[in-house]
């Protein structure tokens, strides 16, 4: 898998802007309606933007992302002596390279998140039903799986409003998107131009190059669907990071299930 290995230098420069605490925030809230768990698997936790706070409030965290430059970040951002020289919390991370179609650990965890749509990376249905599957068989009985996903109107706009362009000093990229509206799948095209610090930022250097990432959008029912079908308890349908149900015009949709006790 190519996409995010040079991406992954860049990413959090780039994704600064992301609604990080808001997904936090969800994922808090249904814990406490459901179950504040101990054990929490991040499933393609990425440069562990929502796995740290997680451990440092205390959770015990399972980071887990098929890429390992991603990996290689979030680490390097939890080994970092934190302000102050104390991390506070009593949470813990284990970082593991796994994809999620297939993750493993040696015990039930009490909750699974995936957040920031990587099941719209899932581009076969299989792959979607296989991954909810491991999922239940990774869970504790009675444990929460919460996930979001791009709504199919989300990817149509992408590609209506394509191309996207990002201009700074150091880096610039250049985003271009296809939508194949019969296949549900719209295919990012991204060129990136990145300031070479090796031989001196005032050189004028860039380094350039290219990733291509596919997503998927599949229909709000068949998943919830997917999700009875392998035994899980659909217990809410949310959008926007907001509590309400979803409508036509929501643009990001949330799942919270359970596995029977």
């Amino acid at each position: 898998m190519r996409s995010y290995r040079e991406f992954a230098a860049v990413y959090d420069r780039l994704m600064e802007e992301m609604p990080y605490a808001e997904w936090l925030s969800f994922a808090r809230r249904c814990f406490e309606r459901y179950g504040i768990p101990k054990s929490v698997v991040d499933l393609g936790c990425g440069t562990g933007n929502i796995s740290i706070p997680l451990a440092k409030s205390g959770f015990e965290v399972f980071g887990i992302d098929l890429s390992a430059e991603m990996l290689a970040i979030a680490r390097s951002k939890w080994d970092e002596p934190p302000a102050g020289g104390t991390r506070g919390g009593s949470g813990s991370i284990r970082w593991l390279q796994q994809d999620m179609r297939d993750w493993d650990l040696p015990k039930p965890v009490d909750a699974v998140i995936s957040f920031c749509d990587c099941l719209n990376y899932l581009t076969e249905a299989e792959d979607v039903v296989r991954t909810f599957r491991r999922t239940y068989e990774g869970l504790a009985p009675g444990g929460l799986f919460v996930f979001d996903v791009h709504a199919p109107r989300t990817l149509e706009r992408y590609a209506e409003e394509q191309p996207f362009v990002y201009d700074e000093r150091d880096v610039a990229y250049l985003w271009t998107s296809e939508y194949d509206s019969g296949e549900g799948i719209i295919r990012h095209d991204l060129t990136f131009f990145v300031l070479d610090e090796s031989v001196g930022s005032a050189s004028g250097l860039y380094r350039r190059f290219t990733e291509s990432h596919a997503q998927r959008a599949y229909d709000p029912d068949w998943l919830a669907d997917r999700l009875a079908e392998v035994g899980f308890e659909l217990l809410h349908r949310a959008a926007d990071f907001a509590w309400e149900a979803p409508d036509e015009e929501s643009e990001r949709l949330f799942y919270a299930a359970r596995k029977p006790s």
